[in-house]
């Protein structure tokens, strides 16, 4: 985080993880909250955006994944959901997950133990991407966006057949 004017800045990374027509959202367990987001997370210092989004899917879910493309960073004001003096900046890529499927899926929204921390992962069916399946202000932007553009035949072929 970088402090700023007596603020400080974040900058995040999430993966739109494309496979068989869908798209994998995560369902956390956050500051008792119950939030639905793409998955990713932090950039460490000395780690580039891409490194730093292979190393969370790795982290969290054990799933080695290949970057598309960028699809969206952050181009206005966000506050931190969880820390109100906190900006937040998040990079969002398409991916392609490389080889099998390793983790577990649920078709259950946050279907885990409530505590704190708690993840759980299932697929939305691309057609079904929209603002409302996201909980944080910038996943609801690029669900909205993905929305917009999986209406188009060209896009859809184009990332899902990679």
């Amino acid at each position: 985080m970088m402090q700023k004017r007596g603020g400080k800045i974040t900058l995040r990374v999430y993966g739109i993880l494309l496979h068989d027509g869908n798209v994998l959202v995560s369902d956390e367990y956050i500051r008792k909250n119950k939030v639905t987001k793409f998955p990713g997370g932090g950039l460490h210092f000395g780690e580039g955006t891409i490194d730093a989004l292979k190393r969370e899917f790795m982290e969290e879910m054990k799933q080695p994944v290949e970057v598309i493309s960028h699809y969206y960073t952050t181009d206005f004001f966000v506050s931190s959901a969880f820390h109100v003096r906190t900006q937040v900046i998040s990079i969002y890529y398409l991916l392609k997950p490389l080889g099998p499927i390793v983790f577990q899926t649920s078709s259950v929204p946050h279907d885990y133990v409530w505590k704190e921390g708690a993840q759980s992962l299932r697929w939305l069916d691309y057609k079904s991407v929209n603002e409302d399946q996201f909980t944080l202000i910038i996943d609801r932007k690029v669900g909205e966006m993905l929305e917009h553009d999986f209406m188009h035949p060209d896009f859809v072929r184009k990332v899902f057949s990679r």
